[in-house]
């Protein structure tokens, strides 16, 4: 008999986080903007309820070359709803040649203009918005956060394992994608190319009034070397910005192989916390 009840007491447990869980409303495949030709788009979730809501803006990795805005950054969602945020998981302009690294920033400004255009519509927020950013999609995000304007300016990013010093990583590692590899080594193009990526590198835009950034870097990570964002935070330290380097010890690149890793419980409760510090505000008082 007690074997009974635990189980269906278990059952109704189960139906009920599944309830609280799904307690948002999702709409997939929003065109956000259109560049030449090309529709951009993003899935939305917002909680139940009157808001405004806080938002926070994905951009998912792959190298700037392939990934997906629904695989990639699957594991931030839950967390994310379950924090009270609304959330917008964007695709972008992917880069097919080296003439093309890069036009990803503009797309998340984009999406940040899209988003604060239709506040009302979402129930967010417009002057509570984050960037979250994960592998390439952590360079895109923190570099549309650098060169933001009144329009597409965010309260903070998440930068998790980002690549924040191109012109290192073009030298060393095979993350950077080959073409761009080639460019670099004995090219007559070479110089240009690298003046190039050390402008799209995070590290070379740090200003005291950038937003806060939290930082969060697997230390056994082979494609993006932890120094990256170690780097990166305690630059911006040294230029009095706000920085939080969250290490995740033993971990590699990726948050879904840290999901079957065992990695996965410790950064998402610190990236919730954090975010929700930087609106001076109570959990789910936001």
């Amino acid at each position: 008999m007690f074997a009974r009840r635990w189980a269906l007491l278990s059952l109704f447990s189960l139906m009920i986080s599944g309830v609280t869980a799904t307690a948002a409303q999702v709409r997939a495949d929003i065109e956000y903007a259109r560049v030449n030709g090309i529709s951009l788009r993003m899935d939305a979730s917002v909680p139940d309820g009157d808001g405004p809501f806080p938002a926070a803006i994905i951009v998912h990795g792959g190298g700037w070359v392939s990934g997906d805005r629904k695989t990639n950054v699957q594991p931030l969602f839950e967390p994310l709803s379950e924090a009270g945020f609304a959330w917008f998981s964007i695709s972008y302009r992917l880069v097919t040649d080296i003439t093309q690294f890069g036009v990803g920033i503009a797309d998340v400004g984009e999406a940040i203009r899209f988003v604060k255009t239709h506040a009302a519509q979402f129930r967010i927020d417009p002057e509570k918005i984050v960037l979250i950013g994960e592998s390439a999609g952590g360079q895109l995000a923190a570099m549309a956060a650098l060169q933001a304007d009144s329009r597409t300016s965010v309260k903070a990013v998440v930068a998790i394992y980002t690549p924040t010093d191109l012109v290192s990583l073009a030298k060393t590692s095979t993350y950077v994608p080959a073409s761009i590899r080639a460019s670099v080594k004995g090219s007559p193009w070479e110089g240009l190319v690298l003046a190039g990526l050390g402008q799209l590198s995070p590290i070379n835009n740090i200003r005291r009034d950038m937003p806060p950034f939290l930082l969060i870097h697997g230390t056994a990570d082979s494609l993006v070397p932890f120094e990256q964002s170690k780097s990166m935070c305690e630059r911006m330290k040294t230029a009095r910005a706000s920085c939080e380097l969250y290490p995740v010890a033993g971990a590699g690149h990726g948050i879904r192989w840290w999901e079957s890793a065992g990695f996965g419980s410790g950064y998402k409760r610190r990236m919730t916390a954090w975010l929700h510090q930087q609106f001076d505000a109570k959990r789910g008082a936001l």
